[in-house]
C-alpha cells in the first residue's frame, strides 16, 4: 500500500514535473514474473526515477545499516524503507553477504523485480567500471531472466528555484538476458564472470558508454585514483572473453567419456 501511495503520490508526479526523464521500451520489462534488473549508475537519481517511471514495482536492496539507525531522522529513514517494501543487504562480504542474500531471493521467488547496480557505486567520471559478479549469482542460483538498463543523461543538476532536474534523460530498457543454461554453474567462478561481463556489455550497448575493467571503487578511492586507466579500457565489456559451456554441453561431454587421444 505505501509503495504505491509514495510512487503516485509523490514520485511519480516529482520526476515527471522536474527531471522528465524518457522511459524507452518499457515493454522489455516482462508482464509478470521474478527478474533481475541490472543499471549502470551515474547518479543518486537513478534510485528512484526508475521505479517511479515504470509499471512495475522494483525493489531496490539497500544496505542494513540503513534498517538499523539510531536518531529520529535515521528511524524516519527506516521505516519508510520498510514501508515500501525495501530488503536489507549486508555489503560487509563473505558469508554474512552470501546469507543475507535470503530476503532477496525471497522476492525473486514471490515474482518480484530486483533492481541492481552491478558497479556497487556511483561511477566517478561518466566510464562504466567492472561489474560485481552478484547479479550472475541472483540469475543462475533463482532462475530468472537479467533485465539491461542504460542510464543516460541522469544526473543531477540545480534548475528553477534550485530544484533537482534532469537534462534530456534516458532510461533505456533492453530485452531480457537468459543464462538458464549456465543455471548449474553458479558456483564456477569462470561462468559468474562470463554472465557479470556480458550483462555489462548489453549495458554498454544501452547507454554508450566507455568500459574500464576494473572496479570503479579503485578509481574513487584506491590505488588507480588520478591515474591514467587507458590499459584498463575494452570496446566491449565482453571482448575476449570465450563463452563457456552450458550445463547441456558439459552433460554431453561427460557422457560421451574420454576421447581417443585422451589419456
Amino acid at each position: 500500500m505505501w509503495y504505491r501511495f509514495f510512487k503516485y503520490a509523490l514520485f511519480r508526479p516529482g520526476v515527471k514535473l522536474l527531471m522528465h526523464p524518457d522511459l524507452v521500451d518499457e515493454q522489455n520489462i516482462p508482464a509478470r514474473g521474478g527478474a533481475v534488473l541490472a543499471s549502470n549508475h551515474l547518479d543518486a537519481g537513478d534510485t528512484f526515477t526508475l521505479p517511479a517511471m515504470m509499471k512495475r514495482r522494483l525493489i531496490w536492496p539497500a544496505k542494513k545499516e540503513l534498517f538499523e539507525g539510531k536518531g529520529p531522522r535515521m528511524r524516519i529513514v527506516a521505516w519508510f524503507l520498510r514501508a515500501v517494501g525495501m530488503v536489507p543487504l549486508d555489503r560487509s562480504g563473505g558469508r554474512a553477504s552470501v546469507d543475507a542474500m535470503g530476503p532477496v531471493e525471497a522476492e525473486l521467488a514471490a515474482g518480484n523485480i530486483i533492481g541492481i547496480f552491478p558497479e556497487g557505486t556511483r561511477t566517478p567520471d561518466g566510464n562504466l567500471y567492472r561489474g560485481h559478479t552478484g547479479v550472475a549469482r541472483l540469475a543462475l542460483e533463482n532462475g530468472v531472466p537479467v533485465i539491461p538498463v542504460g542510464m543516460v543523461n541522469t544526473r543531477l543538476r540545480k534548475g528553477l528555484f534550485g530544484l533537482p532536474t534532469m537534462k534530456d534523460a534516458r532510461i533505456i530498457i533492453g530485452e531480457p538476458l537468459d543464462y538458464t543454461p549456465w543455471r548449474g554453474q553458479a558456483d564456477s567462478v569462470r561462468v559468474l564472470r562470463w554472465v557479470t561481463d556480458d550483462v555489462m556489455a548489453h549495458i554498454q550497448d544501452l547507454s554508450g558508454q566507455d568500459y574500464v575493467n576494473v572496479y570503479a571503487t579503485r578509481v574513487k578511492y584506491g590505488n588507480l585514483k588520478g591515474k591514467d586507466l587507458t590499459r584498463f579500457t575494452r570496446v566491449r565489456a565482453n571482448d575476449g572473453l570465450e563463452t563457456p559451456p552450458t550445463d547441456a554441453e558439459l552433460a554431453a561431454q561427460a557422457a560421451a567419456g574420454p576421447g581417443e587421444n585422451d589419456e
